[in-house]
């Protein structure tokens, strides 16, 4: 777990990810995220969007509100069939998930989805021991709905329950009527949203990998219902594309399908791509067959007509739906930990992060080699120029061997010297964060330079 702490302490240390309302002592499962963090998720959202959305045609957009009408999540199934199953240790009150606490200490068992007497049966069995103190003295397994709940209303005790979204999906259902009345879509097409979600988690310390407020960035695609088998592996293969496009190593990914006790319960089929943590393998993005679940169930509740007109036949019917899911905050997390690098140089360690450089937060950054004005000057020149293009950093503030140091932390690609020879060969020295080799380019190509070596 060493690298797991110093991942955690250099995202605090650079200003990637810090622990949430830490001056106050803290709250389980939450993180904000710093200067760099923010850069790092945008540009992660943005060639999602890009990929997903703006380079098809098959795509529509949409940002439905985070709080809906609770009457959604009944005819959804999430108010009865949302849980998570929970247990305490009687010696010192601790809780956790019950298939974490299985899982963690039998690595060999999937137990996600299984009923509550079984996941009790397996704790007692094994004797499990509590992971903060060491006892196996647990009690029964329960349910535990994850749902947040909170209620609306202009008098205290008087408001209506209403729930904090747990995943996008079903603003995406709310809206297919009107998808379809304002826009010019037909079978197959894809309704795709990014936003907040919120869970009432509880977890065993696994970074940002699962917490309570959270990214995501999903599509629901609909479709003909014989067409779902073909559909299905059509975006597992995107869906995978797309990863190894992000830079991440193939070695830390794999497939694996949920069994059936695993399954949501509007799913027919889900598969998940796992990352290889320094804590397991962990899911990443997911992928579900939904069939025509939520369509029947939002109509039958609501008594709205949201069946979809085939105008070739004249046939209305339920699409079915497959749903390619992309956790924005836990793929941000798993960026870090996959560019996560150690090495030596001239003796000494040296950290850095070996981001793609066109997901990379900052891209280059220009340094001056001492404060001297003219050497400032021109630098800041060169500063201004690119900033116009991409994200570029300025920096004077320690000698050239601790700003090479600070920028291999936050993982920027290239970083640009403006030395006394700038002055006459109006060229800087390009150093590159992986070789740590540098080459002279002259000032008036570096733009097109990087920009060729970014994409």
């Amino acid at each position: 777990m060493n690298i797991m702490n110093n991942v955690v302490a250099l995202c605090k240390r650079r200003g990637f990810i810090y622990p949430s309302s830490e001056i106050y002592g803290g709250i389980a499962n939450s993180w904000d995220f710093g200067h760099y963090g923010i850069l790092l998720k945008n540009n992660l959202r943005d060639l999602w969007w890009k990929k997903f959305v703006l380079d098809r045609e098959d795509m529509v957009a949409l940002d439905a509100n985070t709080i809906l009408n609770s009457k959604v999540w009944q005819a959804s199934g999430h108010v009865v069939n949302f849980n998570d199953a929970l247990v305490d240790c009687r010696n010192c009150k601790f809780r956790i998930r019950a298939d974490h606490l299985i899982e963690d200490q039998l690595p060999e068992k999937k137990v996600e989805g299984l009923p509550i007497e079984e996941l009790t049966k397996i704790i007692k069995n094994n004797h499990l021991k509590c992971p903060r103190c060491g006892k196996s003295d647990f009690t029964e397994v329960r349910k535990f709905n994850l749902l947040f709940e909170s209620k609306i209303g202009v008098i205290e005790g008087e408001g209506s329950k209403i729930y904090f979204r747990g995943e996008l999906a079903q603003g995406i259902f709310l809206n297919f009527k009107n998808i379809i009345n304002s826009l010019r879509v037909k079978l197959p097409f894809g309704i795709a949203q990014q936003g907040k979600a919120f869970r009432n988690e509880i977890t065993l310390g696994q970074f940002i990998h699962r917490t309570l407020e959270f990214d995501l960035m999903e599509f629901e695609y609909f479709i003909y219902p014989q067409d779902w088998e073909k559909t299905f592996e059509y975006w597992q293969k995107a869906m995978w594309q797309w990863a190894l496009e992000l830079g991440l190593r193939p070695e830390n990914l794999r497939w694996r399908e949920h069994e059936a006790h695993e399954r949501a319960h509007y799913s027919q089929k889900t598969m998940d791509i796992e990352y290889k943590y320094p804590f397991g393998w962990k899911e990443m993005f997911g992928i579900a067959y939904r069939t025509d679940f939520d369509l029947k169930n939002h109509a039958k509740f609501s008594g709205i007509d949201l069946r979809y007109f085939d105008q070739k036949t004249g046939e209305r019917f339920f699409p079915h739906v497959i749903e390619p899911t992309f956790g924005l905050s836990r793929l941000t997390g798993i960026i870090i930990f996959d560019a996560y690098r150690e090495d030596e140089i001239k003796g000494k360690k040296r950290i850095y992060l070996k981001f793609n450089p066109h997901v990379a937060p900052v891209k280059a950054a220009v340094f001056p080699l001492q404060k001297d004005k003219k050497l400032v000057e021109l630098a800041r020149k060169i500063y201004q120029e690119l900033k116009k293009e991409m994200v570029v950093e300025f920096d004077d503030t320690g000698n050239i061997g601790q700003m090479y140091r600070r920028q291999d932390e936050i993982g920027t690609p290239f970083c640009l010297t403006i030395d006394y020879l700038s002055l006459e060969d109006k060229a800087v020295t390009v150093r590159d964060r992986d070789s740590t080799k540098q080459e002279r380019v002259k000032i008036d190509k570096i733009k097109n330079y990087l920009k060729k070596q970014i994409n």
